[in-house]
């Protein structure tokens, strides 16, 4: 089967069409945009009624307050350059050919590989070609330099064939909580896009056993300084005060630090606020408390006296109490990517729960503007992984073979970015006894992802605690059979403005995707009749979540199909 057009049977009518919208706060503009024909007059509204049925009114009340709703986030910005339909095709300049490498399989193609993207690394940048064949690698293909892009034919025509796994290359990965968990289960890729420097800090802490942080501050969460203290703001503003600009630029990528106090009220916000949060017993959360501060990564589009604007809106409150401040952070991975690979691990029995040894598949870890597109990964521990990643896109990504414990991943704060036309086919061999499956996952405070337009065949919508917040799934179909994760020191499995939209189950399990009853300030619309078995997801909050229910049982009914398509026309 030709793997990159079937991936494309799964794509909307307008893939690769859509202009990069406009930006600005156009409330008035969009509330027309929303409600489109039945706004532009009697002729138009009697069209769009015989076309399908009505615009749903939690879209209608969004479109009116797009970056403010109680329960929808706006993630119409995730992803590369906020979610440009269109990427750079960067000059070629080197073919691993070239290198060395041989496409026949029959020796290590990793070498000449890394030596291929070094070079061009080092050299102001541009595009890797890997022609078709099949190339053996012995090691991990490394992705440390901005602008390099390693492009193979097709993954139905380019194959690179893992033979080793994480532990083997880099050493057993224990957990910075303690345990005898392997880290190697949710972290590090075969093919592993990193700042060259984070890298090599990453990989000497784990090689020497001082197991790391993974994010934007180093493997203390201590490589950074200040640059200056934010006044108070709202959620939805994109235009802050700061009391001094001195060391902000237009086009600099800064590091939004907001710390919890000693009431926990940022975390209690990120869950939506009210009695149930404030109620929450919250110290005894250890491992959700080691996630704070929040960091969150933003480009600088404008400074004019103390007032500097961002390319996204901010993704939660400012007040004084949190010492909201920009920061730096380690120089990001920009502009880089892998395409057109199929990256096949050795087949090896899955490994027993949280004792993976890392035959893993794509990962972006520090990564900010990066990609992945038409990529297939099979016979992997775990498949695609955010990890400390912001505003990067996955398209066109497929996870098969023997099953995987985390086909995707998105962790260690990773926001804004963008999982778009993606597969997870039924595992191949029956799952061996003691291991587990998730599905998409999200945990660690990570916040404004998307998932959209995918088809998952075995998995479910999980998060791993650690309170993640104001992340959309949508136009989706799923065999709901995952399970999801996390232990109990990592706090709630949800935050605040959780939405699934428009999701066809094809097995009637509610576990995961109607959530309604579970999780704060969440929307739940346009889903299957599900029915609760099995299940081990229940609330973490008392009393009235304020969640919405809409179209159930009729996924069909619910317009917008997409709500991150829909978000992302509208052109703010």
């Amino acid at each position: 089967m030709d793997q990159g057009r079937d991936h494309g049977s799964n794509y909307g009518p307008n893939h690769g069409q859509r202009p990069i919208g406009r930006r600005g706060m156009l409330a008035g503009a969009i509330a027309v945009a929303a409600t489109g024909a039945l706004s532009a007059g009697p002729g138009a509204a009697t069209a769009f009624a015989e076309a399908g049925p009505a615009t749903s009114e939690l879209w209608r009340e969004f479109a009116k307050s797009p970056f403010t709703h109680p329960q929808i986030p706006f993630v119409g910005t995730a992803g590369y350059r906020g979610g440009a339909r269109s990427r750079p095709r960067l000059p070629v300049r080197a073919d691993v050919r070239t290198y060395g490498a041989r496409p026949d399989g029959s020796e290590d193609a990793a070498p000449a590989i890394n030596a291929a993207i070094e070079h061009v690394g080092r050299h102001g940048g541009g595009t890797v070609t890997v022609p078709p064949g099949t190339y053996r690698i012995d090691d991990i293909i490394r992705i440390g330099y901005d602008n390099v892009v390693l492009r193979g034919a097709g993954s139905a025509r380019t194959k690179l064939y893992a033979t080793k796994s994480l532990t083997e290359l880099i050493g057993p990965y224990g957990s910075r909580y303690g345990g005898d968990k392997s880290s190697w289960s949710w972290a590090g890729g075969l093919v592993w896009l990193c700042p060259k420097e984070r890298f090599a800090t990453l990989t000497a802490a784990i090689k020497a056993a001082a197991w790391p942080f993974e994010g934007w501050t180093g493997n203390k969460r201590d490589e950074y300084r200040p640059l200056t203290a934010v006044h108070p703001a709202k959620r939805g503003d994109r235009t802050v005060t700061v009391a001094d600009t001195s060391g902000l630029r237009r086009g600099n990528l800064v590091l939004l630090h907001v710390a919890d106090d000693a009431g926990h009220t940022l975390l209690e916000h990120m869950a939506g606020g009210g009695p149930g949060p404030e109620a929450y017993v919250w110290d005894d959360k250890t491992k959700l408390t080691s996630y704070v501060p929040y960091e969150w990564p933003v480009r600088i589009t404008s400074v004019r006296g103390k007032r500097v604007t961002l390319e996204r809106p901010l993704p939660l409150d400012l007040r004084p109490e949190w010492n909201p401040r920009f920061t730096t952070l380690i120089t990001p991975l920009t502009g880089s990517a892998v395409e057109g690979l199929t990256l096949e691990a050795v087949e090896t029995p899955q490994s027993q729960h949280l004792l993976d040894k890392g035959y893993n598949g794509v990962v972006l870890q520090c990564a900010y503007d990066c990609w992945a597109d038409d990529m297939v990964v099979r016979h992997v521990d775990n498949g695609f992984g955010f990890v400390a990643a912001s505003a990067c896109t996955l398209t066109r990504t497929r996870v098969a073979g023997r099953g995987s414990h985390h086909p995707y991943f998105c962790r260690e704060g990773s926001h804004d970015n963008l999982v778009e036309d993606f597969v997870i086919e039924q595992r191949t061999v029956p799952a061996p006894a003691g291991t587990q499956l998730h599905g998409i996952n999200v945990e660690g405070l990570s916040s404004y992802n998307a998932w959209s337009r995918g088809r998952m065949e075995m998995g479910t919508f999980d998060t791993h605690r650690g309170m993640p917040f104001a992340n959309v799934r949508t136009d989706i179909t799923v065999t709901n059979d995952g399970q999801h994760g996390g232990d109990a020191s990592a706090g709630p499995l949800y935050g605040a403005r959780f939405t699934h939209w428009n999701v066809t189950v094809t097995n009637e399990r509610a576990g995961c995707v109607r959530i309604d009853d579970i999780a704060p300030y969440s929307a739940t619309v346009g889903i299957s009749t599900v029915r609760p078995f099995g299940q081990i997801d229940v609330p973490d909050f008392t009393g009235d979540l304020h969640s919405r229910l809409e179209s159930y049982g009729d996924p069909s009914a619910v317009r917008p199909r997409n709500l991150y398509e829909a978000q992302r026309d509208l052109g703010v």
